[in-house]
């Protein structure tokens, strides 16, 4: 599981890095609001510890941006901010909990299995992007009402961009998440253009309108355009 630990307080982020990384957790940290904005939109990850009174982009602006954006990873706000109406703004901004400095450590545990769990279990089964479909459960998917036949590796590709569709997918994070691969090479490189070929050819050559996008020097995005 990676977590996002986005504070500006260097004493608290390694005091949150030592400790979450002893309980087996891939912790990365950014110490400004907008560097953490960055790293999510670059990277995935499965829970951002993020506080709220940061250099330059605050806490609530960085979450009121993102998930205007789209995003779905649970959020834990921890903050010296211990008044109700900066609990309420933290949670209406699209925060999923609320932890006020200084806390217990075990008690910030408790909580991050807990919305790890949550994010878990209400993952969406069902994908849809325009007349593309994909029942992650029966592992079919479907364009146009034409079922594609893909292998199991074009299935976790495409899974993983539809999943993210409308936002640029790295090539890091395909080696990570689709690859299993914790470093991207050259060689795996080629590897996935070959796939996003292949996968083309199913998805989008068949069809009227193209989905799979190439973004220069970055990856892929998942996206129906005019």
């Amino acid at each position: 599981m990676r977590v996002l630990v986005v504070e500006d307080e260097a004493k608290v982020a390694r005091a949150l890095r030592e400790g979450l990384e002893r309980e087996k957790y891939e912790v990365v940290v950014a110490p400004s609001g907008e560097e953490g904005f960055f790293l999510v939109n670059a990277e995935e990850f499965d829970l951002v510890l993020l506080d709220l009174m940061l250099p330059g982009r605050d806490g609530l602006q960085v979450l009121s941006t993102l998930r205007k954006r789209g995003l779905q990873t649970p959020v834990l706000i921890l903050t010296a901010r211990d008044a109700i109406e900066d609990r309420v703004e933290g949670l209406d901004k699209g925060a999923d909990d609320y932890l006020v400095k200084p806390f217990a450590f075990p008690e910030l545990l408790a909580r991050v299995r807990a919305l790890l769990r949550r994010g878990r279990t209400e993952q969406a089964v069902q994908l849809r992007l325009a007349d593309l479909e994909m029942d992650a459960v029966t592992r079919k998917a479907r364009r146009g009402g034409h079922q594609l036949d893909l292998t199991a590796r074009e299935f976790e590709l495409l899974e993983y961009l539809l999943r993210h569709k409308e936002q640029v997918v790295s090539r890091e994070m395909l080696a990570r998440y689709v690859w299993k691969e914790t470093a991207r090479a050259t060689p795996l490189d080629n590897v996935m253009d070959v796939h996003i070929n292949r996968l083309r050819r199913k998805v989008d050559e068949p069809f009227d309108r193209n989905l799979i996008h190439t973004v220069r020097g970055v990856g892929f995005v998942l996206r129906e355009e005019e």
